[in-house]
């Protein structure tokens, strides 16, 4: 038997929620979805949310954010496939670079181009970002978590 793999699609605002669920359940920032909520993407599974990925675009700038993925999926290739459609989405949108935060998946994210780097490496647009400025203004926190880059470019081809 043949089974089908879960639906990929843009969020929607009555995702709002689920998605919200999804993010605060691995203990992440659950913010901002509503505002950034056009550059999410869902897995849908039987009616249920079940992985999510967010992009928020600062110029030519994105950071890539809340890369959730239920724990019934994890290990299926499902978070790759969010990965690599959110930067897609990024790219088609204009998106030249991406950044993002990890505190324990640097070596998932490094598959897709991504380097470590440090606070002061984010761009002055990415600067933007709730994120940047949480983490720059906690030392605490920024001794947790892996700031990381890529250039969207390199992996259009």
């Amino acid at each position: 038997m043949t089974t089908v793999p879960p639906l990929l699609r843009p969020a929607r605002a009555e995702d709002i929620d689920a998605i919200t669920r999804l993010i605060a359940s691995e203990t992440l920032p659950a913010v901002e979805v509503a505002e950034w909520l056009g550059g999410f993407w869902v897995l849908e599974e039987a009616g249920t949310l079940v992985a999510c990925a967010g992009i928020e675009r600062y110029g030519e700038a994105a950071v890539l954010r809340s890369v959730v993925v239920a724990a019934s999926l994890r290990g299926s290739g499902e978070g790759a496939r969010m990965t690599e459609r959110a930067l897609a989405f990024a790219r088609d949108d204009g998106a030249r670079r991406c950044y993002l935060f990890t505190m324990a998946a640097p070596e998932f994210f490094a598959r897709f181009g991504f380097e470590r780097c440090r606070l002061d490496d984010f761009e002055p647009d990415a600067r933007e970002s709730w994120q940047w400025r949480g983490v720059s203004g906690s030392e605490g926190l920024a001794g947790q978590v892996i700031p990381m880059r890529a250039d969207l470019q390199a992996r259009s081809s």
